[in-house]
């Protein structure tokens, strides 16, 4: 018998959805408040989720994040049901793990089929598998949930990093909060971590590519190839060609 939660702070707008999906021989969990989504999706891990993105407090991008971190949700189909209809939007939605993205208003008809399709094509992945190996209690702790969220949105966008405040909305925290989940679990400050992850990225494009110096440091949101240079020669004892001479073997 599946499980689905919907996940929406304004119930009036899934009632046609919710109409049909309670007509199912199916299990049904709403949640009208994107936090208390969170909480019921980890408690009860649903076999799929429909997802609204403009929500107060957390919207569905941040909350999605969270479940794709989480190891009682990384692998639970996600579908985005929402008014957010901006290609970026989509397209960030789908991103973020989400199998499908509907518009509001909606054909509720639809929304079912495309919630069957998912459901089988889980189901295959999963190989039938109903009986999930249970998470690691380090592994279900919310601060590591938030920290891996927070260290993969870093490391998707290295070439152009927004303020520590902003990171934390992302991944549904404030600054300071993030701050010290950073310093408890990595004994480092947010930037620290990502200047580090800035060089370890660039030390792979060095290795296994050509790019230029001056493409590399833009990728990896150094402000110019000499302030790359000065800082992954401090790091590393090499300037970024030297380095790139050993990895790939040239001569010097």
């Amino acid at each position: 018998m599946p499980h689905i939660l919907v996940i929406d702070d304004s119930p009036e707008d899934v009632r046609s959805l919710l109409l049909m999906l309670r007509a199912q021989p199916w299990r049904l969990s709403i949640a009208s408040d994107p936090r208390q989504g969170y909480q019921r999706a980890l408690a009860l891990r649903p076999d799929l989720i429909v997802l609204d993105v403009r929500m107060p407090g957390m919207d569905g991008f941040t909350l999605c994040r969270l479940l794709r971190e989480a190891p009682a949700t990384q692998r639970t189909p996600v579908i985005f049901l929402s008014s957010a209809g901006s290609v970026e939007e989509r397209i960030e939605g789908l991103s973020l793990g989400g199998v499908d993205y509907v518009l509001k208003p909606y054909a509720a008809e639809e929304v079912l089929a495309r919630i069957r399709i998912h459901l089988q094509l889980a189901w295959r992945d999963q190989g039938g598998a109903s009986d999930p190996v249970e998470p690691a209690p380090s592994m279900q702790d919310p601060d590591q949930v938030m920290l891996r969220a927070a260290m993969r949105f870093i490391a998707q966008n290295l070439g152009e990093l927004p303020s520590l405040a902003e990171i934390a909305r992302k991944v549904g925290t404030h600054d300071k909060r993030l701050s010290g989940i950073f310093r408890e679990h990595l004994g480092t400050t947010v930037f620290a971590y990502a200047r580090e992850a800035r060089l370890r990225k660039g030390r792979e494009l060095l290795a296994d590519s050509r790019l230029s110096v001056q493409d590399i440091a833009e990728l990896v949101g150094f402000n110019s190839a000499c302030n790359f240079t000065t800082a992954f020669r401090e790091r590393q004892g090499l300037t970024p060609t030297q380095y790139r001479q050993q990895a790939q073997g040239d001569p010097a």
